[in-house]
């Protein structure tokens, strides 16, 4: 019987993470909500949610690894349905950051509900094969982020409050969070947290 010739893992994990980024970018597009917002525009308005306060169009631009003339268009639309407005910048008078409405906001709050589709996709994962994609996600993140191929994330793997195996004796729980002072496991991993603070 000819043997199945192999197919390295990263790869075949690669081909598997882009279809599941297809798969979210598909779901977003069909959940565009009431006012028909691009992926693009979804996430701009998810980042400015997860920002303790206004923020520029070049912050924009950074973390959603996009280009500024995309990022300036998508603004604009955001502008004109009422979910973004731009103000003068405190810190310099002669610059303006843009910030969510209380519309945005709400939209922002939808924005967080996992769809149904993607809700009864994971659904079939148990939560210890949850936790183990979490923090194969995450790790592949930092490692992507150490080099420079993605925008940088406020994720656990890179805050100064993250202490990881502080807790070696309780398997569900090894990691320490400072900011709370409180232990978690690997399933409670944030890619994304508001009280986030760069690693010295």
């Amino acid at each position: 019987m000819p043997e199945v010739p192999g197919v390295p893992p990263a790869q075949q994990l690669l081909v598997g993470l882009a279809r599941l980024g297809q798969a979210v970018r598909i779901d977003a597009w069909r959940n565009n909500g009431p006012h028909n917002l691009s992926p693009l525009q979804a996430d701009i308005v998810t980042f400015l949610a997860e920002q303790t306060g206004p923020r520029r169009q070049g912050d924009v631009v950074g973390a959603l690894a996009s280009t500024p003339p995309t990022v300036s268009d998508a603004v604009k639309a955001l502008r004109a349905k009422g979910l973004l407005e731009s103000v003068r910048d405190p810190q310099d008078g002669r610059a303006t950051v843009v910030r969510l409405t209380p519309e945005g906001d709400a939209e922002a709050r939808r924005l967080g509900d996992v769809s149904q589709v993607m809700s009864e996709a994971f659904s079939v994962l148990s939560e210890a094969d949850l936790a183990a994609m979490l923090r194969g996600t995450a790790t592949i993140m930092k490692g992507l982020q150490d080099r420079q191929a993605i925008p940088v994330s406020r994720m656990c793997l890179t805050c100064r409050f993250f202490r990881p195996n502080a807790h070696p004796h309780d398997a569900a729980r090894p990691h320490h969070c400072a900011f709370v002072d409180a232990p978690f496991g690997d399933a409670e991993l944030r890619v994304t947290c508001p009280d986030h603070q760069d690693r010295d």
